[in-house]
């Protein structure tokens, strides 16, 4: 067998791309790499074993996925898909009707947690165990060598047993973990097939598909005289089924030498101590038994291989005779049950077996991939040892609500000896992470050591934190958890010396890497802190500089260190092999990742790997390091309780020492918290030239992040000396300065691209962070702290009046240069005090709602954004359901207002106070002016004594339903145009008065750049490897034929003004509103520090039109749509090839692209066509 460093996903790929036809499809985090592995094969022209390129169909949703599958199997095709968490849910249905038809198939899902109380995008078993009474056999495997094995071995049981299997495997921890295995290839499996004789059950499986040649009529309804008898007659397969696992695992050891059982028995063959487990977790227990047995001890761990069907006898059978105690680990929370799923399949086997003289104990581990490792192995087993161990407990975390937790602060290191781990701390989109993948598979594939690669992001979609671990060594590695240890230990981001603890896990003499300007002893001496400094000259580290942010930056790759670092890693590791072929190895990945992008990119990663050498520095590490006190200081924390306490542990990467008690039972988090962060990763921050500057505010309207603003200050008002103003246009007595926040910026340059300047010099210039963070820092806590103007009398055009307003969503963790959040933002100018907001899962409730900080935030009346996220799918019914609440309730408050009324009859004041209320209720001005008189009255009088005493205290009990709520559904054109899409369309065909704002980048963004109902003809996505095919869907003009919904369509970096106009109307509209925003995306291949010009350009050239539909101009008798762009000047074919989502396929497919960029520019003109006919402009 040849051997190959991959990930869980691609073995699993691997084995059901040669056992399948069709594969339906729908893209969910950790699950999505299996189908585009299988697409890009496809596209290449692999073949499964039977010579046919697989057939890949990308639904709208998880649940077509299923009804496609359950569709194609029924018609005779053998057929696969993947999927995780809340995608498998949706299956639910047609997995009981595929199980119920006795269909044979293998679905592959890389288990992930549920969103419960918050989303959680990682790895544990919720999701397969709410699958485990729907019919399906459930195979596990431990490893991404056990997923590629036993996933051969579910597909060829599947078809001799005729029930259908569940292969899954550990999210993220296995799906995404790099590991050299053996990997099996086509013709052995092949081999295996014909030996086996599984040509007949394909064929008896064809022969059972509906074919009006041989009709048969499946899925009748019957009643209760026949249904249970008939449900019954399945049990006969399911008896069968254990029996033929069994012996096609036989084949798959045989064939590769690793043995395989329904349940496997490891440990001491006398061990009194067992654990029984399923998943990643069983290769962490049997690592820490194997040394904690040669340390003496007789621990014993049962695998389970096959959870479903459950078999009894082969699980008691793996028991040892020995054993008096066993823990069961569940990785999976089912509250209110006596207990979790395996530990209640343990108890209840041992029982029917009346095997009474064991106790078992369950308790639950590594949800949300929650680190599991030895030292909490330890105390389960040592649990064990008590006397009455604890039952119902949980490891790994520390329970103090009800105290279910076991103690694991003993710790211990169960990695076998010659073995070598490292750590890369990177930013996210740096690099950091493709290029160790990428040095994995160097290591893997061209040494004869085993390797592994685990990588850790923060939730945040850019500019996070990554933390890679790569292990590698000459036995087999079986450490399933985060390095503690580390022999070498790299920081590819200066900032991150003062923000976390990244030297403590570094192992006596390992190599610590810099990347930083700081290459003397000198400037490290000063930059770095006392604890750094302590550490490293303790440790007896290694210390290596490089300043790969100044080199990148010569050689025009911006940012992006990471093959200078890539680079410098094996120059300090030459142990590995010898540097000279690790450079000629790196500059075949380098140009297998760039060469789409062209010659001249690739050159320039040639170069960046040829720099390492002549730049890298060795430090000699001073004694006096030892023992110093003095050096930079560690972040200062925010002085604020909630932050101090719970989001700085976490941002700091220790929120596993957080206990429950300091977390919400129902997951609600405060607001405005982003604030506090001060994540200072921009390399670049725009600086302020106030002589340039013409106050027009468009810098501060398109910020991704709200982190430069406009600040107006009192003439003679006490200010820092730096804060430099100039006198403000059309505000007489105030000074005008444009104010960057550069511990909060991300050093996009978006602000700078757009600027208008002056004479054509620009009044932003980006320039180093170092030279502004200091004194601009000062200024920022100044200018948010000036007193609000108000500009309500002030003539001044909308878009520059806007960011006058308080941005009520910044610093979120959005890409830099991010299309979609500038919208976001200013929606929040215009109506965030009070909106109420339901965000569709996708990068905008990742960049909007994710753990530890909040981005929405509140002005200085503490009204804000409230913001709320359900599902994917249900988006719009979620935030129609959110108006449906405000409606009764605020319909129940008007009746008491209108008693009151009645009771105030005398009190002129206080009647006119209702009156005006009930009038202005749903005038979003006018219901404020009334609340506020209203308030005041009822202040007055709740305790005066007279008969509206109750009325008015029922009043103030609900003022804060007076004032009119803004309704905004918010999401991406993968929710909007896909799976969302039916939702949507009955919400806005209810009349309703809600407003959608859809963020359209054409492609699943959030989950890697999947094709849309929204990507246009040509556009090369994943699942549109060669380019699509069909054009994209108007999903305003569907809208639109309703007649009552208003509609338009967007992009702000054309027209600013036409944005607002159209916000401001839609918001204003009493019916439901749809706005689609165009907005680019770091998935189309551009430079994002021009995104806005890039949405200038699509306008320009007609690949995106503006315009709007406005009912309310049909109801005056006059067109309700308004086309409000120009004809198209720009050139649409230099547009579309300025992107790497079109340009590749030239590159790849030239005769195919030309076609399809005809076929698309054909289809833009179309569709401009009717717009205009649509205006009158014909």
């Amino acid at each position: 067998m040849t051997k190959m460093t991959i990930d869980g996903n691609t073995a699993a790929s691997h084995v059901a791309y040669a056992f399948s036809e069709v594969a339906a499809i729908y893209p969910i985090t950790p699950s999505s790499p299996m189908a585009e592995s299988a697409d890009e094969w496809a596209t290449q022209g692999r073949v499964n074993m039977w010579g046919q390129k697989l057939r890949i169909a990308e639904m709208q949703s998880e649940g077509g996925a299923a009804g496609a599958v359950h569709g194609s199997l029924s018609a005779g095709a053998l057929t696969t898909t993947y999927t995780a968490s809340q995608g498998l849910l949706l299956m639910i249905p047609n997995m009981y009707k595929i199980s119920g038809e006795l269909l044979p198939m293998v679905m592959h899902v890389s288990a992930r947690a549920l969103a419960a109380h918050s989303l959680n995008i990682f790895g544990d078993h919720q999701d397969v165990m709410a699958c485990r009474q729907t019919g399906f056999a459930m195979i596990a495997g431990c490893s991404v060598q056990e997923v590629m094995d036993l996933a051969l071995v579910a597909h060829l049981s599947t078809l001799r047993a005729r029930v259908p299997f569940i292969n899954f495997f550990d999210g993220f921890r296995t799906s995404h973990e790099v590991s050299k295995i053996d990997v099996i290839s086509y013709e052995e499996m092949k081999a295996i097939f014909d030996k086996k004789g599984l040509d007949k059950d394909v064929a008896e499986f064809r022969a059972r598909a509906l074919n009006p040649e041989h009709p048969l009529q499946r899925g009748t309804a019957q009643n209760g005289d026949t249904y249970f008898q008939n449900r019954e007659t399945a049990n006969s397969y399911y008896n069968a089924t254990p029996a033929i696992v069994q012996e096609m695992m036989d084949e798959v050891s045989a064939l590769t030498g690793r043995s395989y059982h329904l349940f496997d028995y490891v440990g001491a063959p006398d061990a009194e101590e067992v654990i029984v487990i399923m998943g990643s977790g069983a290769e962490t227990v049997e690592e820490s038994i194997n040394k904690l047995n040669a340390q003496g001890k007789k621990y014993g761990l049962i695998k389970v291989r096959l959870y479903r069907p459950f078999v009894t006898d082969a699980f008691v059978a793996a028991i040892p005779a020995t054993c008096k105690k066993i823990a069961v680990l569940d990785r999976t929370k089912e509250p209110g049950s006596l207990g979790e799923p395996l530990y209640l399949d343990v108890c209840t086997a041992l029982l029917e077996k009346g095997m009474k003289d064991i106790d078992v104990v369950g308790g639950r581990y590594g949800l949300g991939s929650k680190e599991f490792n030895p030292s909490m192995v330890l105390s389960v087993y040592k649990n064990l040892e008590q006397d009455k161990p604890k039952n119902h407990f949980t490891v790994g975390i520390y329970e103090d609500v009800t105290n279910t937790s076991l103690d694991f602060s003993e710790k211990f290191d169960a990695a076998p000896a010659g073995s070598t781990s490292c750590k890369f701390y990177g930013l996210g989109s740096d690099g950091t992470v493709g290029a160790n993948k990428n040095s994995i598979k160097i290591i893997g594939d061209h040494t004869d050591m085993y390797a592994q690669a685990y990588f850790f992001y923060d939730s945040k979609k850019s500019g996070g934190i990554t933390v890679s671990h790569l292990r590698f060594g000459k036995t087999p590695i079986q450490s399933e958890y985060l390095i503690d240890a580390a022999d070498f230990i790299a920081c590819h981001n200066p900032s991150y010396v003062i923000r976390y603890d990244m030297v403590s896990d570094l192992k006596e003499g390992g190599s610590f890497l810099l990347n930083a300007p700081w290459t003397t002893v000198e400037e490290l001496d000063a930059n770095l802190p006392a604890k750094v400094k302590n550490m490293l000259a303790k440790k007896k580290a290694k210390l290596y500089v490089i300043d790969a942010i100044s080199i990148a930056a010569k050689l025009g790759l911006r940012g992006r260190t990471n093959t200078i670092l890539q680079s410098a890693f094996f120059l300090i590791n030459e142990q590995i092999m010898p540097y000279t072929e690790a450079v000629d190895l790196m500059k075949k990945m380098a140009y297998k990742s760039f060469a789409r992008k062209g010659d001249a990119v690739v050159q320039m990663n040639y170069n960046a790997i040829d720099s390492a050498k002549e730049h890298l520095v060795k430090i000699d590490i001073p004694a006096s390091w030892a023992t110093t006190t003095e050096g930079a200081d560690m972040i200062k924390l925010a002085d604020n309780d909630y932050f101090k306490n719970v989001v700085a542990p976490i941002l700091a990467l220790e929120g596993d020492k957080l206990p429950s008690s300091a977390f919400n039972a129902d997951g609600s988090v405060p607001t405005g918290t982003t604030k506090f962060e001060k994540r200072g990763v921009a390399v670049n921050v725009p600086k302020w030239v106030k002589e340039n500057c013409v106050q027009c505010n468009q810098c501060s309207f398109v910020c991704p992040h709200a982190c430069i603003r406009p600040a107006l200050v009192a003439d003679g008002a006490d200010k820092p000396e730096s804060f430099e103003t100039k006198p403000a246009l059309g505000v007489k007595g105030y000074g005008f300065r444009m104010q960057v926040s550069p511990l909060d910026c991300m050093g996009c340059g978006v602000c700078a691209d757009v600027c208008p300047g002056m004479k054509g010099n620009k009044a932003l210039v980006m320039t180093p962070f170092a030279e502004l963070e200091v004194v601009e820092a000062k200024n920022w806590d100044y200018a948010v702290e000036l007193p609000e103007v108000d500009l309500s009398e002030v003539k001044m055009a909308d878009v520059k009046k806007s960011q006058f307003t308080p941005s009520l969503f910044e610093f979120s963790g959005a890409c830099a240069g991010c299309g979609e959040t500038p919208y976001v933002k200013v929606v929040t100018q215009l109506f965030g005090d009070r909106m109420i907001i339901a965000n569709a899962t996708g990068c905008s409730s990742i960049y909007g709602g994710s753990s530890p900080t909040c981005p929405y935030t509140v002005n200085k009346q503490g009204h804000g954004p409230a913001w709320a996220n359900s599902l994917f799918e249900d988006n719009a019914e979620f935030g129609y359901g959110m108006n449906l609440a405000y409606k009764a309730r605020r319909n129940a408050l008007k009746d008491k207002v209108a008693k009151l009324a009645e009771v105030w009859k005398d009190y002129a004041e206080g009647k006119a106070a209702c009156e005006a209320w009930i009038a202005d209720m749903d005038d979003a001005e006018g219901s404020k002016k009334a609340a506020a008189a209203l308030v005041k009255c009822c202040e007055a009088c709740k305790d005066c004594g007279c008969e509206a005493d109750a009325l008015t205290k029922e009043v103030l009990a609900d003022k804060d339903c007076l004032v009119k709520k803004s309704f905004w559904i918010i999401g991406g054109d993968g929710w909007a145009y896909d799976i969302g899409y039916g939702g949507l369309d009955h919400v806005l065909a209810s009349g309703e008065d809600v407003n959608v704002l859809v963020l359209d980048t054409e492609v699943y963004s959030n989950t890697g750049g999947q094709a849309s109902k929204s990507t246009p003809i040509g556009a090369v996505a994943k699942f549109a490897s060669s380019g699509k095919r069909v054009k994209k869907k108007d999903l305003g003009m569907i809208a639109a034929t309703y007649g009552y919904v208003y509609v338009a369509q967007c992009a702000m970096g054309a027209d600013k003004n036409q944005l607002v106009k159209a916000l401001k109307e839609a918001e204003a509209y009493h019916g439901p509103s749809l706005i689609i925003c165009y907005a680019p995306c770091i998935n189309h291949g551009i430079n994002m520090s021009k995104s806005q010009s890039e949405e200038k350009a699509a306008v320009d050239c007609g690949y995106w039109q503006l315009y709007r539909y406005n009912p309310e101009l049909a109801e005056k008798g006059e067109n309700p749509f308004t086309l409000d762009s120009k004809d198209p000047t720009g050139d649409y074919q230099a547009f579309i090839l300025g992107e790497t989502r079109y340009a590749s396929l030239k590159k790849t497919q030239p005769a195919v692209a030309e076609e399809l960029f005809k076929e698309t520019e054909e289809s833009s003109k179309a569709r401009l066509a009717g717009y205009k006919k649509m205006a009158g402009k014909e």
